[in-house]
């Protein structure tokens, strides 16, 4: 049963404040400036925080992945956590904009600080792409690293093996030395391609890939690979994945591998064969 309240102004036990009507502004961009984003990440992992987040009787907050790998146990004063939602924090973290870490590359997009923004930097076309090239140090666009390969490397450069979309093959020597890296340059389109071996513990793998964006837009190239020896021949077809700098380590998990065993990798070197293009039948089932 509600409690009613006299005329002396309190109020009935079921009703609630009103909500305090924010006041008109002329300015209808009005915007917070944080001296740093660090207080909008997990103070346990460092990473964004995002929806639920969970704070303990203290006020310590953190994630709801650190909350299980804690058993709910807060790392700061050990008191339970994980029960008891930051509703103020979700709030803020939700109405926080950011703009594109591109954008000193051309990017205008925003995005949700920690919600959208790890899915939009993966999209980006203005990404920042390394030039593959040994001993060069340039970092841009998709568009402006073509246009550098353009005029920075030219097919004459050691360092580069000149190609042509849908055109003849190409041979060319690897080993785990200083050759485990080596970049092809599309003649007309300017296009980088890397092919690169990693010593594993039962042989080498060649990995080949593309330096661009992962935004939509770009046509996709396939290649088929082969390694010749007397022994026999060994190839793979595959799509050229694309990626933003040179790896310094394989991932199997991101990356079509071709597996050379150590039966045919009697020397230091050995020589490959790639043929690079548009017709994904042609190339994948080479």
């Amino acid at each position: 049963m509600a409690i009613t309240g006299e005329d002396n102004g309190d109020r009935s036990g079921d009703e609630r404040l009103p909500k305090r009507q924010r006041l008109p502004s002329e300015d209808e961009d009005e915007s917070v400036k944080l001296q740093s984003h660090d207080v909008l990440d997990c103070p346990i992992c460092c990473e964004p925080l995002k929806r639920p987040i969970y704070e303990c009787i203290n006020g310590h907050l953190a994630c709801s992945s650190c909350c299980q790998k804690l058993n709910k146990r807060c790392s700061f004063c050990r008191c339970e956590i994980g029960d008891r939602r930051c509703r103020a924090m979700e709030k803020v973290i939700e109405a926080t904009i950011v703009p594109c870490p591109n954008a000193k590359h051309g990017s205008e997009e925003t995005t949700t600080y920690g919600i959208d923004q790890s899915v939009h930097e993966r999209v980006c076309c203005f990404a920042p792409c390394s030039c593959p090239v040994p001993n060069c140090k340039f970092v841009g666009t998709y568009t402006n690293l073509k246009s550098h390969a353009r005029h920075a490397h030219i097919c004459r450069d050691k360092f580069l093996i000149p190609f042509k979309f849908d055109g003849h093959c190409h041979m060319f020597s690897m080993n785990l030395g200083w050759k485990k890296t080596v970049v092809l340059k599309e003649e007309k389109e300017n296009d980088l391609i890397v092919v690169q071996a990693f010593k594993g513990s039962e042989g080498v793998y060649v990995t080949v890939n593309r330096i661009a964006h992962m935004a939509p837009g770009i046509r996709d190239v396939f290649c088929n690979l082969s390694i010749i020896k007397p022994c026999g021949t060994l190839n793979i077809g595959t799509m050229v994945k694309k990626i933003q700098k040179v790896r310094e380590q394989m991932h199997p998990e991101d990356d079509d591998v071709m597996w050379i065993p150590p039966r045919m990798l009697s020397g230091e070197v050995w020589m490959m064969k790639i043929c690079i293009g548009y017709d994904r039948w042609k190339y994948i089932h080479y």
